[in-house]
């Protein structure tokens, strides 16, 4: 990471609109609790946390987004927008998962949770040398760790993991970012046939 980086890293995969600006050493956060309405919270939100330190934009080096796992709409906001930005300003946007976010720091090996609907969790091993292990997702009162839990971390300080990470991965290609899915959808589609379209 060059000593001046900038970057902004945002996620929508849970209850809220996070963000975080990245100025070289100093980090920004924000997180603003909402159930629902976060793609028209997100842009404002970003906007006003640049305008807020005098940048624009094109000031930034790089996007960091988080990717998931959560709410299934609430990761396409985020990743949309990220994708949308980095090609419109030319910038590299990096896709930071929940568990590396929650992993950030804690030395491994590490296993990584993730509080997930109808009292269950999404899980994720780190091994000694921080390769991940496939994520699953398993019932809380049964879940079995492989190595000690992850430190539980708040929302300000998942984004900020998500920033940092994004800024130390921003020389390294990478591709463009994807939501993260562990569990399937709970939208089916319907079994009705599909209509006849009469001539």
């Amino acid at each position: 990471m060059l000593p001046e980086t900038k970057l902004i890293a945002f996620d929508t995969s849970a209850a809220h609109c996070a963000a975080a600006l990245l100025l070289g050493d100093r980090i920004v956060t924000r997180v603003d609790e909402m159930a629902k309405g976060q793609a028209e919270h997100l842009m404002p939100m970003l906007q006003d946390m640049l305008t807020a330190e005098g940048l624009g934009w094109r000031d930034l080096d790089g996007l960091g987004v988080g990717t998931g796992p959560g709410n299934f709409t609430g990761i396409r906001i985020a990743v949309s927008a990220a994708r949308g930005l980095a090609l419109g300003l030319g910038k590299p946007a990096i896709g930071v998962n929940g568990f590396e976010a929650r992993a950030f720091g804690a030395g491994y090996p590490v296993t990584a949770l993730i509080p997930a609907p109808r009292d269950q969790c999404y899980l994720q091993d780190f091994d000694a040398a921080g390769a991940a292990g496939k994520p699953v997702l398993v019932p809380r009162s049964s879940a079995v760790l492989s190595h000690p839990a992850a430190p539980e971390k708040s929302a300000d300080m998942l984004i900020g993991a998500v920033a940092r990470i994004t800024a130390a991965q921003l020389d390294r290609p990478a591709p463009r970012p994807a939501p993260l899915y562990v569990r399937n959808a709970d939208a089916a589609p319907p079994r009705d046939s599909a209509p006849v379209i009469l001539p």
